[in-house]
């Protein structure tokens, strides 16, 4: 890997508007005031873009962004923020409502990209080839990237999300990475989850549990734990991209693997501390 390595990031970005509730509303008629509402850029890989390219990791971000309204005002904001974007083709730009009470979250798609060219695919593929490492997200982008790599000349990171261990879709995803990220919402057993996903080809895994941190496991079974940033918490969306960043960018300089827990709880809490997925995006409108 060379001295200052290059990141690409692959997958969803999209430009969302944010309703803050009292409470998350039951399925029934009901009329709710809204304690705030603000629109902003969304997506898991830019908020992971964002923040590497704020701890000064050469980040190369390839996403999918229409020519439409929507898309035009995402490129504007990712640009803006200092973001190396390279933006795939889509006949649509993602978009999502995101109604957020107490720390949880109901999204609702207005609009999800189209599926990408296969020549859109190859130029992905041949940019993963040049990099030092890449982290592609779950996406049907990054998921026919990794169908196409077969075998990647490089390290590739995969974030998880809510994997259950079972799912699917995430299969391709986890016996194609080297390193993965996942959540606990899923799972009664965090170790347990970890321990499965070992089994399948990366050489560590690690998993965030909310207010109560994240837990990390290797394929020798070695353990790390970290706890939650201490932090007032302004807004939950884009802290578990946040952590996947710091603790990404503190492997690349060296850093052991406890070390790069605490990282990623920083950085973390960079993300908690803002209405935005990164405070570089505070400039955007309401």
């Amino acid at each position: 890997m060379s001295q200052q390595p290059k990141v690409l990031v692959c997958g969803p970005s999209s430009w969302n508007q944010l309703v803050e509730l009292d409470y998350l509303p039951e399925p029934r008629p009901q009329q709710l005031f809204a304690r705030g509402a603000w629109r902003t850029v969304g997506g898991t890989s830019a908020g992971k873009a964002l923040h590497l390219s704020s701890l000064d990791i050469a980040t190369e971000l390839f996403t999918q962004v229409a020519g439409d309204e929507s898309g035009q005002v995402l490129r504007r904001a990712l640009l803006g923020a200092g973001i190396n974007l390279q933006v795939v083709p889509s006949a649509s730009t993602e978009q999502h409502i995101n109604l957020m009470a107490g720390g949880q979250r109901i999204s609702v798609y207005l609009a999800a990209p189209s599926a990408p060219a296969d020549a859109d695919v190859d130029a992905v593929c041949a940019a993963v080839r040049e990099s030092d490492l890449a982290v592609i997200d779950l996406s049907e982008l990054g998921l026919r990237v990794i169908e196409r790599l077969r075998e990647p000349a490089v390290p590739l990171w995969v974030d998880l999300h809510d994997f259950d261990g079972f799912s699917s879709f995430h299969q391709p995803f986890l016996g194609a990475a080297s390193v993965v990220f996942m959540n606990d919402d899923a799972t009664s057993n965090p170790w347990e989850l970890l321990a499965g996903c070992l089994r399948r080809g990366p050489s560590l895994a690690i998993c965030t549990l909310g207010e109560q941190g994240a837990v990390a496991m290797d394929r020798q079974g070695r353990r790390w734990e970290v706890a939650a940033p201490k932090v007032e918490v302004v807004d939950t969306n884009g802290a578990g991209d946040a952590f996947v960043a710091g603790f990404l960018a503190a492997r690349l300089r060296g850093a052991p693997v406890q070390a790069s827990m605490e990282a990623a709880a920083s950085s973390a809490a960079v993300a908690l501390s803002s209405r935005h997925l990164h405070p570089k995006l505070a400039h955007l409108p309401a």
